[in-house]
């Protein structure tokens, strides 16, 4: 009898823990600044992509405001460039967030609604532009000639 209730826990428990997603419900601004992989986002404002590196920390960037549902991240030099990420929409399925920032041509800005992804819980979210489009973010800037995907 202890064996089958063994069965039942181990069929069950991994069930429960997907239906609930690997995203917290709580400072999920926080949770996107420290599992987002930043070479997912738009070309124009992310960090030169260099070996090894994918969050914001390994970057160099640091949470300067940080609250529930928004984020402002500074590169830690003086006048560095700041990303702005907005969660818009938590879903089982991903996060929808609106990111924006100055374009490295300096001239314009670019905001994009992406939706963001684990494939497991110890991974980092993976980002691509969303064909969403929501009244909070509206897209600014030019069309990247590359599009981030996992």
């Amino acid at each position: 009898m202890k064996l089958f209730y063994g069965v039942i826990a181990l069929v069950c428990v991994p069930a429960v823990v997907a239906a609930n997603g690997p995203y917290p419900k709580e400072k999920l601004a926080e949770f996107v600044v420290e599992k987002l992989d930043v070479t997912t986002l738009p070309a124009a404002i992310r960090p030169k992509p260099q070996k090894g590196k994918k969050t914001f920390a390994e970057y160099g960037y640091v949470a300067r405001e940080i609250g529930d549902k928004e984020a402002l991240v500074v590169a830690d030099a003086p006048a560095g460039p700041q990303i702005n990420i907005k969660v818009l929409e938590q879903e089982s399925s991903g996060i929808f967030v609106c990111v924006g920032g100055q374009a490295k041509d300096a001239n314009s800005r670019v905001q994009r609604v992406f939706l963001l992804r684990m494939k497991n819980a110890n991974g980092l979210l993976k980002g691509r532009e969303s064909w969403r489009e929501f009244d909070g973010c509206p897209v600014l800037g030019s069309v990247d000639a590359e599009t981030s995907g996992y």
